[in-house]
């Protein structure tokens, strides 16, 4: 599992990409559509209302993940595929996640 860090305000507030895996690092299965955490990723990017269901990992801190997460998706500084695949990445490693009722 990634190790989270500690996101300051700032980081918060304005992006950071100090969570964010490095390209070569993230799973090829983040890097094209179809994994849950990648529409994930997107349902809260673009702002979508599909219903999932998110559980923090055994041993996560999940208010520190949150926060990793929500800086490295308000940066502007990585191209947006890199985002969309490392945050899909991180969320695989720090949550479990499920679609919703109704969703397939």
């Amino acid at each position: 599992m990634r190790a989270i860090p500690e996101i300051s305000d700032a980081e918060l507030a304005f992006g950071s990409i100090r969570a964010l895996p490095a390209w070569t690092d993230i799973p090829d299965e983040f890097k094209r559509r179809g994994s849950v955490e990648v529409e994930l990723f997107n349902t809260l990017f673009f702002g979508s209302d599909k219903p999932f269901q998110i559980a923090p990992r055994e041993g996560v801190d999940q208010d520190k993940a949150v926060r990793a997460v929500r800086a490295c998706m308000a940066s502007w500084e990585p191209k947006h595929e890199h985002k969309e695949a490392g945050v899909a990445y991180l969320l695989n490693q720090w949550f479990e996640v499920k679609k919703g009722e109704g969703e397939s």
